[in-house]
This record gives structure tokens, C-alpha cells and sequence, in this order.
């Protein structure tokens, strides 16, 4: 340091607070949980909810007792929905990212057209344009497969961009250092590539997925007994509104925190392996 410079104080780090002391990060994490979930239960019991409404349609809501057709109803037949469109999403993201990375004009044309055409249209006019569209053309699809077709397609245009991004993201180095080794590309992508990409893929894809699973609702526009049209048909029934639309928030909160849990896990095992590589 010469003499023209300026001497800065030296910088004092705090060190913990009382708080910090006596509660442990995992101990002060629960009990912000527990004091936003006891606001969030207030508000709501400032509504005045006519549990014996709640209670009575609950079997029925969860999805534990069979529709009248004997098929699946409200957040069993959500989860199918959910996850039948998950699947499928995840193929057809999976192939519109390889053929955006393919140098074939045709591949690449048809993938980019698919992602435009579906993250640039609303999902509502999607699922009805196949639901009420296909039958012009012969095609009749059932409302649950419409609804499975429109999710699938939707949400496999923005996984193929996530996708795309997470593979690309992955350091060239990777890619030179296997062909050095005298491993052949399509062994290079799926054991080096591939798991590398997964630590970025897996955060926004399972964000979509939650996404899905609320999207899902607006199948009740086909008449389709999940969640949100028994939640709307037995509020209008029975002028409980807010009890119905309160049970059926509850139900896709409890979904989407356990994927958030899965997501979790798969994160923890994406980055040890990763940390191993390391």
C-alpha cells in the first residue's frame, strides 16, 4: 500500500445472533413454516368454512371413492392426467431438443415450428382445438385424451428448449476429452453429456410438472371429473364456494409439495454423482 492510497477500516464481521445461537437453521426453518402456515390457516378460517361441507365431498375430491362411470375422479384422476401427460411431455421435449441440435434443416425447422406454435398459443384454446377440432376431421378423441394430448404437447415444446439448454451447457471440453478416450458420440451423450445436463435440467422440468399439475384444471372445461369441476359443481350446488375452492387449493398444494420433494431428491443424487466426477 503506498501513501496515496486510502486506508479502509477494517471490516468487521458480525458473528451470530442470540437467535442463531439457539436455534440451529433446521429448528428456525420450521418454525417459519409454522408461523406462515398459521397465518395462511387464518386467513382462511376468516372465511367462515363450513367444514361439515368439506368433509362430506372430501372422499370424493381426494379421489377415493370411484365416479359414477367407475372411473377415476378428482385428485386421483388429476395425478393420471398428470402424470400420462408428464410422460409423454418428457418424450416428446426430449426429441424436439435433439432435432433443434441436429443439423438436419428439416428436423431443425419442424422442432423450432412445434415450439412456437405451442408456448405461443394459450393452453385453453389448445385443448379445445383438439377436443373440439379433431371430430371435423374424423378423429374423436375422448375428453381425458384430449386433455392428455393438449398437456403433452404444450408442455413438450418448453421442455425441449430446457432441455436444449441444459445439453448445451455442458463444457466442450467434456465432449473432447471422450473422443480422446475413443468413445463414440452417441456414448458420449448418454454417459457424459446426459448426467451433466440433468443438474440443470432437473430444477425448471420438475417446475413445469407443478406447472402441469395445475394446468390440468382447465380440463374441466370438457366436463372431466378432476379436482377443479367437482370443485365447481359441488360448490354450485351447495353455494359453499370457498369451502370447495379451499379443499381443492389444499389438494394441489399436497401434489405440488410432493413433487417438490422428488425434485429435491433427484437434485441430491444428480449432484453427489456430480461431486464424485469432481
Amino acid at each position: 500500500m503506498t501513501a496515496f492510497e486510502p486506508q479502509l477500516p477494517p471490516r468487521i464481521v458480525a458473528g451470530p445472533s442470540l437467535i442463531e445461537r439457539l436455534f440451529g437453521f433446521r429448528t428456525r426453518l420450521y418454525l417459519t413454516w409454522a408461523v406462515m402456515l398459521t397465518l395462511c390457516v387464518a386467513f382462511f378460517l376468516g372465511f367462515d368454512l363450513k367444514f361439515s361441507v368439506i368433509i362430506d365431498k372430501w372422499r370424493n375430491l381426494t379421489g377415493l371413492t370411484l365416479a359414477p362411470n367407475g372411473f377415476l375422479q378428482g385428485a386421483a384422476l388429476t395425478l393420471f392426467l398428470s402424470l400420462c401427460s408428464i410422460a409423454c411431455s418428457l418424450v416428446l421435449g426430449f426429441v424436439a431438443a435433439l432435432a433443434r441440435l441436429s443439423s438436419s434443416a428439416v428436423a431443425f425447422g419442424i422442432s423450432t415450428f412445434y415450439a412456437s406454435f405451442f408456448r405461443g398459443t394459450p393452453l385453453l384454446i389448445q385443448i379445445l382445438l383438439i377436443y373440439l377440432g379433431l371430430p371435423q376431421l374424423g378423429v374423436v378423441p375422448g375428453a381425458i385424451t384430449a386433455g392428455i394430448l393438449a398437456l403433452s404437447l404444450n408442455y413438450g415444446a418448453y421442455l425441449s428448449e430446457i432441455f436444449r439448454a441444459g445439453i448445451i451447457g455442458v463444457a466442450p471440453g467434456q465432449r473432447e476429452a471422450a473422443a480422446a478416450l475413443g468413445m463414440s458420440a452417441a456414448l458420449t451423450f448418454w454417459r457424459i453429456v446426459l448426467p451433466q445436463a440433468m443438474r440443470t435440467i432437473i430444477p425448471p422440468t420438475t417446475n413445469q410438472f407443478i406447472s402441469m399439475l395445475k394446468d390440468s384444471s382447465l380440463v374441466s372445461v370438457m366436463g372431466v371429473w378432476e379436482v377443479m369441476f367437482l370443485a365447481q359443481s359441488y360448490g354450485r350446488s351447495s353455494y359453499r364456494y370457498i369451502e370447495m375452492l379451499t379443499a381443492a387449493a389444499v389438494i394441489y398444494w399436497l401434489l405440488s409439495i410432493a413433487l417438490e420433494l422428488i425434485q429435491a431428491r433427484l437434485e441430491r443424487h444428480y449432484g453427489k454423482a456430480y461431486a464424485e466426477r469432481r
